[in-house]
């Protein structure tokens, strides 16, 4: 008889959040979260001396270049295509019906950021459409509208290469292809 392998730390994190975006059933409870692993922070620099009034001073010299900005780019249409039609497997999808904004930004950037460790390719990211205009919770859609906001800035540019709307059977207008950046 074949011994199952048990999850490591981040594929037990990866799958209790899917579970967790599905409803359980009656009687049942959403499994637990793994503890997270800490990351420390480096200490902060020590402070410089304060300069005597007769030193001379060193010319200042411009701040280094900043590194090539990352960019991102929509997907290119024979992938999107291959995505759309099943031939190039979607590796991992993420839920965010629901959520708060709050919560959905601290969703999506674990998510992704487990999706590039352990070297997923393509994802789906399930926003929603929200309601119509007239819908008794009012105005909604709004993850479908900030979610792409999210992927422009700093702290999503390095998980995030490219993306673009799903397919109907993908969940349409309310959801995103998302090519996961490889880490470097």
């Amino acid at each position: 008889m074949r011994r199952r392998r048990g999850l490591s730390t981040e594929e037990a994190r990866l799958w209790a959040g899917v579970a967790r975006s599905a409803i359980p059933l009656k009687g049942r409870s959403y499994p637990p979260l793994p503890p997270e692993i800490r990351v420390e922070k480096p200490a902060a620099p020590a402070k410089p001396a304060a300069a005597k009034p007769n030193a001379v001073l060193a010319p200042v010299r411009p701040a280094p270049e900043p590194a090539a900005r990352l960019s991102q780019h929509a997907i290119e249409k024979p992938t999107r295509r291959k995505l759309a039609k099943g031939r190039l497997a979607i590796d991992a999808r993420i839920d965010l019906h629901e959520m708060t904004q709050q919560r959905a930004h601290d969703a999506l950037v674990s998510f992704l950021r487990q999706a590039q460790a352990m070297g997923l390719r393509h994802v789906l990211v399930i926003t929603g459409r929200g309601g119509t205009a007239g819908s008794a919770f009012g105005s909604r859609g709004v993850l479908r509208r900030v979610v792409p906001q999210w992927f422009a800035g700093p702290e999503f540019r390095p998980l995030v290469s490219g993306f673009d709307s799903a397919e109907r059977h993908h969940g349409g207008d309310g959801a995103l292809y998302v090519r996961v950046r490889r880490p470097r």
